[in-house]
């Protein structure tokens, strides 16, 4: 089984076998596909039964400390944890923005975001653009796509060509209609659309066009069934398979059913945790969470766990646990400020929308059947990776022109080549972020903030809190890395803020003061009552509402 019997240490290969295993796979599956290609006349490709399936689970908003593997002590996740213990874990593995369109976009196509013109996430009003932006700012964000363009290949279209079938359920949030899934390479669609959150919520009814369901049923557990029933209907099929499972969850809002609320609550209790504390603490925009104590949260990560759990039986029920890829990751980081202000990244600065690590550095699985069995892997790793990876993995040729690296080599074991990682975000998040690029070499990273030109940097080896901004200290090496990121910039035709004529600094001042102090004393007394052993969501529990 992938997510139970094979944690037996037993039989596990040595690092020269797993080489020679895929190295003789890649081989195989590489033969086929130019046989097949060769022999079909009309051009049609028929398919080795080898050829590797693919589950790829992309979790919205979901914090790299919010799973068990990787050190909650709050947060129930046993099915993930499971998966990672037999996956590579990119322990420095990164999402290519800091908030989900973008992101999203990098995994479909292999390029850096603003190459495709997707920074921001894609409001279909258009309301963080800058001919609508509306808020006291120094700078107006920059423009950007509001889909993704048809002309892109996205990993589906890839995939189809080298005889898959493709499915894709849950959040898309990368064009209306006209662009959704179905339009971008995947045969069935279910539940993708333009919103990035779940219309009507995480319970039906829903006020999805692309999914309905029965009253009171919820959200996660629903996209694992569907998943697991592709899987298991695919096994009949002489093509191998592509899905992903891409949550709406664990993105605001934060709704679990009062089941879970009341398990994690008696949790707390237990913990010491439900008691009055501070649990925000002000962080140059915005308060942000410093403690994992939310009971309605950590009831959505167990039903995400629960349905990822569901797909990994699906895939050892139906047979094919021996030829079937499992990628895990998340699209930015956790939710410490803005949105539902769900959990805490520590100890890692920040979370979603957010410049820090707590924004971009992501759990980053790849399990590879024969080959990883829980090896750390700290090899730079961004979403932009997973494409050309995934293309190898399944015996074809990455495309040119992709920002991305194949990580195969990661997995055999190999060094990778020395390289640095990009980011750029010329926007206000909801969160808190501000206008910003990045880059991360080595053990340094460069912040350069477009508001003022500052540069900031870290050491986030030794100081993974980025708490200590060594820039006045390495003054030649902040020249050198701004030279190479603005050297990036240019390169992929990034589009950049503006200044804002309307921006008004005393104004700012006030709201950034009323922040400190009445919203954050508000978001205090919020949370804790989320503890109280008599809390009721406002309109009562979500299950029951619509029956």
């Amino acid at each position: 089984m992938i997510h139970r019997a094979m944690s037996s240490n037993v039989g596990k290969p040595t690092n020269w076998q797993a080489s020679a295993w895929l190295a003789s796979r890649l081989a195989v599956w590489t033969f086929v596909l130019g046989a097949a290609l060769g022999a079909a006349g009309d051009g049609t490709v028929t398919m080795a039964a080898d050829r590797p399936n693919i589950v790829f689970i992309l979790v919205d908003d979901l914090g790299k400390m919010d799973l068990g593997c990787e050190g909650s002590t709050f947060y129930e996740t046993p099915n993930i944890d499971s998966l990672a213990a037999r996956s590579m874990r990119f322990t420095h593995g990164y999402s290519a923005c800091q908030v989900c369109s973008p992101s999203r976009a990098a995994i479909q196509t292999g390029k850096a975001p603003p190459r495709v013109r997707i920074t921001d996430y894609i409001a279909p009003s258009g309301n963080n653009q800058p001919e609508q932006w509306g808020r006291n700012t120094r700078l107006l964000p920059a423009s950007f796509r509001k889909e993704l363009a048809l002309e892109e290949v996205t990993i589906a279209e890839a995939l189809k060509e080298l005889g898959y079938s493709t499915f894709f359920a849950g959040k898309w949030h990368l064009g209306g209609e006209g662009f959704y899934p179905e339009d971008q390479g995947y045969d069935i669609n279910i539940g993708g659309h333009e919103a990035g959150t779940p219309p009507g919520g995480y319970f039906a009814p829903y006020r999805n066009p692309k999914l309905q369901g029965p009253p009171g049923e919820y959200l996660p557990l629903r996209l694992g069934r569907q998943t697991a029933e592709f899987i298991h209907q695919a096994k009949d099929d002489d093509r191998p398979f592509f899905a992903m499972l891409s949550f709406y969850s664990v993105h605001a809002p934060i709704q679990t059913t009062e089941a879970l609320w009341r398990k994690y609550r008696d949790k707390a209790e237990r913990m010491g945790l439900a008691v009055p504390r501070q649990r925000f603490l002000f962080d140059r925009t915005q308060e942000v969470r410093q403690v994992q104590d939310n009971p309605l949260y950590a009831g959505m990560m167990e039903a995400l766990d629960k349905a990822v759990g569901t797909v990994l039986d699906a895939i050892d029920d139906s047979g094919q646990a021996d030829n079937t890829i499992i990628v895990f990751t998340s699209d930015n980081g956790g939710v410490t400020s803005g949105d539902g202000y769900a959990t805490s990244a520590l100890p890692m600065r920040g979370g979603k929308g957010r410049q820090w690590e707590g924004g971009i550095r992501q759990p980053f699985y790849i399990y590879v059947p024969g080959l990883t069995h829980g090896q750390e892997n700290a090899t730079l790793a961004i979403g932009t990776d997973f494409f050309p990876t995934l293309i190898e993995l399944a015996g074809g040729t990455p495309p040119e022109g992709l920002d991305g690296i194949s990580l195969v080599p990661a997995l055999r074991g190999e060094q990778l080549v020395d390289r640095a990682l990009f980011w750029h975000y010329p926007h206000y998040g909801n969160q808190g972020g501000e206008p910003s690029a990045i880059m991360r070499h080595g053990s340094w990273k460069l912040i350069h903030y477009y508001e003022d030109g500052r540069n900031e940097l870290y050491n986030v080896e030794d100081d993974i809190g980025e708490q200590h901004d060594v820039a006045a200290v390495h003054p030649q090496r902040v020249q050198s890395m701004w030279r190479e990121l603005h050297s990036w910039l240019e390169q992929v035709g990034a589009v950049f803020p503006t200044p804002n004529p309307r921006f008004d600094q005393e104004k700012y001042e006030q709201a950034l003061a009323q922040a400190r102090t009445v919203r954050m004393a508000n978001r205090e007394r919020e949370h804790f009552q989320f503890l109280q052993p008599d809390f009721v969501p406002r309109g009562g529990w979500w299950e029951r509402r619509g029956r």
